[in-house]
Order: structure tokens, then C-alpha cells, then sequence
């Protein structure tokens, strides 16, 4: 994106008489300047966004987890992501609409002032938002211009190698982290989409992203999994009330980007998917009625995945997911206690059983969702749900637990599938690939950095969606 605004440049340099006509591109209704602040909030705005709209231009992955089908167009259910060019805007959101801004916010408050607590903490506030944009590319491609990325200089990137990005995206996490410094301020609390401007919630987000990031990486390198998980996990999240949250509104522009697709738009594509909806029928799970609504007879039926699915037939949705002001959640206690149940099965230092952290990550989400402590324990006293009775290795019972809260959180549940391997999904009806373990690169890529496509192509021996990335090791 940002080498067609370049080529576009020069020609408008090239084409220039020798007459001075810059003036003619001066902007005289809106100011050219952007406060970092306002950057930085939209950079924010723009990610949380793509993580939760439904909309199949932008996010498949409800679909790829098999927590949603489609009543009738099923390319995207069906894993054909090229048709909507769903590579080319997942990578443009993250490069130009979130990275690209953050860049420029940074640069701006670098430029500021003098040194403060203040200006340090949100240096390191924009940089972790930096460094989540760019986990996000790593775990979805793979490869990813990383290093030349930002630099206007370079109109033809360079890929970096995804672990040795990743890698470094956990030392600059550290090093934020040990910046961030509750004496000082932060970004306003109108600016602050994510915690309020309060430093200490900016903490636990940072260490609770720390704990996420050390654990994708567990099969790939263990040590240094336990090293870093270990770090942060008693400053990560740990109750629900410290859940970091953003916060949609009931009236437009403001709101829930499930909303806009599901009822505003009037649409009716959005299905429930038969997998999830039979394992949550099957035992009982106080969360069908909070994340479906029943079919026209009152019945929680699943549609079938990449088939097409009548509309009045199958449950959709629930009003609750598909609120105006419902929220999107960027990390919960429900997911570190999940983290911490497995740390404690894979020996690493954290208090507690394994059961008992179990327990509370399903406890929580429940509540989260609005069930009740009493759903919760009824739940978990079923033998197909009970630590001690459910089947499987604790990769069966965490992995499948982990899917089921993830709802409405696809991506992170997508990177969860293919870490724990659990559950096991049947491809859909009429699958166009294998299971998607990443995006192929846009086709962008392949046309304006086609030297640099190519090369990272040939390293992980070609593009295509089945490929697993570095840390995917079963």
C-alpha cells in the first residue's frame, strides 16, 4: 500500500512543469496535522475492529474455527480466501491502518517535549500495540517484512524470519514492559481505548500478552516458554475484573462491528456451526442460549459447515453477541487461567493444580457470559467435562475448553487450534484446501515486491494455506 502512494508520487513528481504548483495541493478545509493521540486511537480502533467484525471481506475466522456458518454463499466457509482478496485486507488493515499509524504517533511523541514518566509510558504503550499488530501478521503468514517494514525508504521490503521476529517482538515486550511506570501518565482516558488511560491496567495487559505469547511458542522452544511465562504471569490477569475490554456504544459510529453486519445491514447469512453447537448441546453448556438463539421452533439446531444452511431452520447469533454496545475483549482471565493450566501440565512454576486453574477459566467464562456460579458448577461436575474424567491429555481437555470460551475471539482461538491440535475439525463441505494453517501473501505482494515474495515463498517451500508456521510443531 504504502509503494503504490510512493509510485504515485513520483509520477506527479515527473509530470511537474517548472512552474511552483505545490500550492494547488495544499488542503484547506482539514488540518494536515494528526495529533499522536488521536493516531494512536485510531490505530487501536482500527485492530480491535478487525479482530471482531464478521464481515467475510475482513475476518473468515469464525468460520475457520467453526464457530459460525453461512446460510448460503459459503466461499469463505469453505476456506476460498482469495476470491475477496481476504489476504490482501487483513494485511493492509495491520501494515496501514494500524502499524503505519502507530509508527507515525510514535515519531510524534518521540519528537516532543523533554523527557518525562509520562512521554516514556506512552512510547512503551504504543510500542506494545506494535508488537501485538505484529504478532497478529507473524500468526497469520508466517514470514513477514518486519525490519523494512515501516521505512518509507524501502520500497521493496525485505521478509523476515518468523521466529526471529517473534523472538524479537518478546524483547521489546519485555523491555516496554519494564518501562511502563505508574508514577507517570499515559494517554487520556478519551484516547486510552484500552485501559483509561490507567498505567497499572496497561501492565497487566502488557505481562498478560507476554504469558500469550510465551505459551504459543511452548512446543517450539519450552526453556524459554517457561522463562517468559514466568516472568509475567503474577502480573497478568488474575481475576476478571482486571479483563481488558473495549467498549462499544449504542449508537453509530461507535458500535459493535457484529452489529452492523448481523442488524444493521439486515442480512441474513450468519449461521451457528453444527460443531460447536452439538458439543455445547451435548453437555449441557449454560453458554448455548448466551452465544446462539434458537431456530423458528425453538430449537438449537447447527448449520451444516460449507453448506447451505436454511435460514429459519438453524440457530443464529445471539441478540447478546450482536448487540451495538457488546464488547470485544482483547485478553480475560478466563484465557490466562487456560495458560496457566497448562503451564502447571507442561512443569512450570505457577500455584495451584492444574484442575483448579482449569476450573476457574471455565468458571469465568460462564460468568462472563452471563451464566450464573451455579451453571458453572453443575457443568463442571459432568464427567465429560470434569478435569479428572473428561477424555483425552490435558491437550484434549484444555484445547477443547479453550475453543469452546473463545467464541467470539476467533483469531486467538484459530492460533489455539493449531497449538493444541484440539479439537479435531472435519474439513467443511466442498473445502478448497486442507485446513488453513495461514494466509498465502497478497496478491500485492506477488505484483509490486515480487523478488522478496518470491524468496519468502521458497523458504517455506511455497505458499500455500496448509504450511505451518514455525511454532505449530504437531
Amino acid at each position: 500500500m504504502k509503494k503504490i502512494i510512493t509510485y504515485t508520487g513520483l509520477l506527479l513528481i515527473m509530470g511537474a512543469c517548472t512552474k511552483n504548483i505545490s500550492r494547488f495541493n495544499n488542503e484547506t478545509k482539514n488540518s494536515t496535522d494528526v495529533a499522536a493521540e488521536t493516531l494512536f486511537s485510531n490505530a487501536t480502533r482500527n485492530l480491535v475492529d478487525g479482530l471482531t467484525t464478521p464481515n467475510v471481506n475482513d475476518n473468515v475466522f469464525r468460520f475457520t474455527v467453526q464457530h459460525w456458518a453461512m446460510s448460503t454463499y459459503q466461499d469463505e466457509v469453505q476456506y476460498d480466501f482469495s476470491t475477496r482478496l481476504i489476504p490482501e485486507r487483513w494485511w493492509a488493515r495491520m501494515y496501514r491502518d494500524v502499524l503505519a499509524d502507530l509508527n507515525e504517533a510514535k515519531r510524534l511523541v518521540t519528537a516532543a517535549g523533554p523527557e518525562t514518566t509520562t512521554k516514556t509510558n506512552q512510547l512503551a504503550m504504543i510500542d506494545i500495540m506494535e508488537v501485538y499488530a505484529f504478532q497478529i501478521l507473524v500468526n497469520t503468514f508466517g514470514d513477514i517484512p518486519y525490519t523494512e517494514a515501516l521505512d518509507v525508504k524501502k520500497l521493496f521490503p525485505k521478509y523476515d524470519d518468523a521466529k526471529t521476529v517473534y523472538y524479537d517482538l518478546l524483547a521489546r515486550l519485555a523491555a516496554d514492559i519494564s518501562k511502563l511506570n505508574v508514577a507517570g501518565g499515559g494517554f487520556s482516558p478519551v484516547q486510552d481505548l484500552i485501559a483509561g488511560g490507567n498505567v497499572n491496567k496497561w501492565i497487566k495487559f502488557a505481562n498478560s500478552l507476554q504469558v500469550r505469547m510465551a505459551m504459543t511458542i511452548a512446543d517450539e522452544d519450552n526453556a524459554k516458554a517457561k522463562t517468559l511465562f514466568e516472568a509475567a504471569e503474577s502480573k497478568a490477569i488474575s481475576s476478571s475484573s482486571e479483563d481488558i475490554v473495549f467498549k462499544y456504544f449504542g449508537a453509530s459510529p461507535n458500535t459493535n462491528p457484529i452489529w452492523v453486519d448481523i442488524v444493521q445491514s439486515g442480512r441474513l447469512d450468519y449461521v451457528s456451526a453444527k460443531p460447536l453447537v452439538d458439543v455445547l448441546k451435548n453437555t449441557s453448556d449454560p453458554r448455548l442460549s448466551l452465544y446462539y438463539q434458537p431456530n423458528s421452533t425453538g430449537e438449537y439446531v447447527g448449520g451444516i459447515v460449507g453448506g447451505v444452511n436454511g435460514f429459519a431452520g438453524v440457530a443464529k447469533p445471539s441478540a447478546k453477541v450482536s448487540a451495538p454496545d457488546f464488547p470485544a475483549i482483547l485478553a480475560d482471565y478466563a484465557e490466562m487461567e487456560f495458560y496457566r493450566a497448562e503451564a502447571k501440565e507442561r512443569g512450570y512454576t505457577v500455584a495451584g493444580t492444574a484442575e483448579q486453574h482449569y476450573n476457574n477459566a471455565i468458571t469465568a467464562s460462564i460468568l462472563s457470559w452471563g451464566g450464573s456460579a451455579a451453571n458453572a458448577a453443575t457443568y463442571l461436575a459432568s464427567p465429560d467435562v470434569a478435569y479428572s474424567t473428561a477424555a483425552g491429555t490435558w491437550r484434549q481437555k484444555i484445547g477443547t475448553q479453550k475453543w469452546i470460551a473463545l467464541y467470539n475471539r476467533p483469531f486467538e482461538g484459530w492460533t489455539e487450534l493449531r497449538r493444541l491440535d484440539f479439537p479435531v475439525l472435519n474439513l467443511p463441505l466442498g473445502a478448497k484446501s486442507g485446513f488453513p494453517n495461514r494466509f498465502i501473501y497478497p496478491g500485492i505482494e506477488q505484483q509490486l515486491n515480487g523478488t522478496n515474495y518470491k524468496a519468502a515463498a521458497a523458504k517455506i517451500g511455497g505458499d500455500k494455506v496448509e504450511t505451518k508456521l514455525f511454532w505449530d510443531k504437531f
